[in-house]
């Protein structure tokens, strides 16, 4: 009789702006793949995200410097389903989505960055989340802050401190993780630098960057 426990499909979500997005990001996405075993990471573009102000780009032009990024990278996708839905875009709605698309016993994990972790109680529908999947924090190292109050209480005592202990369940946890290789690069500085006139080689991929020239992006930032 074996002993063996079933194996589940792994599957990330990370959304952003990706206002453009760079090799910060993807090389981000890469680890967290490799990280969390993924089968597969949906990187979304958000229309209009709730929470920060209007992108400089239309979604369809960021989705398609996301589309050229990715390029043939295994296990990542730029998923567009964000840009079919009209207002907002609310992670927990994506997230039904996925954990429709891919069945209840899915180790479906979203994935978020330091600073919008210390945000996520004033999210919509907060406790939604931990109802649909983990939620994955990339860790800032150094950053030992006290967590604010209202994200205590939605946290509990929901933290993990492994990546296996975490894929004993389908949904509900919360992981914090540090990655290899963190990459100082911002969006904000690639804008500034596009308005400039200055150069971005090294900061995003060369498919990324003909496009950006091919169609005159970020030039009055």
């Amino acid at each position: 009789m074996s002993n063996c426990q079933p194996t589940f499909q792994r599957i990330g979500m990370l959304g952003g702006t990706f206002d453009p997005v760079h090799l910060g990001h993807l090389r981000s996405a890469v680890e967290l793949h490799e990280a969390l075993g993924l089968k597969r990471l949906h990187m979304i573009p958000a229309p209009q995200p709730p929470l920060r102000g209007e992108p400089r780009v239309a979604p369809e032009t960021r989705l398609a410097l996301l589309q050229a990024g990715i390029g043939d990278t295994p296990g990542l996708v730029a998923d567009d389903r964000e840009l079919h839905r009209a207002g907002p875009s609310y992670s927990a709605d994506t997230l039904a989505e996925l954990r429709e698309q891919y069945g209840d016993q899915a180790r479906l994990m979203m994935v978020v960055g330091h600073d919008a972790f210390l945000k996520l109680a004033q999210w919509h529908a907060p406790r939604r989340l931990f109802e649909l999947a983990h939620v994955v924090v990339i860790d800032r190292p150094g950053y030992n802050d006290p967590l604010p109050g209202e994200l205590r209480e939605l946290l509990g005592e929901r933290e993990v401190d492994s990546v296996s202990e975490l894929m004993r369940h389908a949904k509900g946890g919360l992981l914090r993780l540090s990655l290899p290789s963190r990459m100082a690069i911002s969006a904000t500085g690639i804008r500034h630098r596009l308005a400039a006139g200055q150069s971005v080689r090294y900061l995003v991929p060369e498919a990324v960057e003909r496009l950006i020239i091919q169609k005159a992006l970020y030039r009055n930032e």
